[in-house]
């Protein structure tokens, strides 16, 4: 057995209190093997990890962003369509799937780099 020569004193509000108790219960373990143990398996993001997410958070705002105003776009040409009978010219049509192919590239580009923090290619802290 280990000896255990550190203190740690922690404060908790009642409703924190409560759920470190009945995890302990339901546990069945002693209020200091369910810290230890969650302490132990806890995974913090690194700066790098979290700098990345929000890079690839903003990546996916702005594609959004860029996709509700392509389908705005189409929307506008099939009420056109539908009111005037006329169909978009080829560099409309044109336009519109340069577009739509390159917000795919971007978001394929996306998920792969989640894919990879996913799977851990990407270094994460433990």
């Amino acid at each position: 057995m280990r000896k255990r020569n550190h203190t740690v004193t922690i404060r908790m509000n009642k409703a924190e209190y409560e759920l470190l108790q009945s995890k302990v219960k339901e546990s069945g373990r002693t209020q200091q093997e369910v810290v230890i143990k969650a302490v132990a398996d806890l995974k913090i993001a690194s700066t790098e990890e979290v700098e990345e997410l929000k890079r690839l958070n903003q990546m996916f705002a702005d594609i959004l962003s860029q996709l509700r105003g392509a389908t705005t776009n189409i929307n506008q040409i099939a009420r056109k369509l539908h009111i005037d009978g006329e169909v978009p010219n080829d560099s409309t049509l044109y336009f519109l799937n340069k577009n739509i192919l390159k917000y795919r590239k971007e978001s394929e580009k996306i998920w792969l780099l989640i894919r990879r923090l996913i799977s851990g290619q990407i270094h994460m802290e433990q």
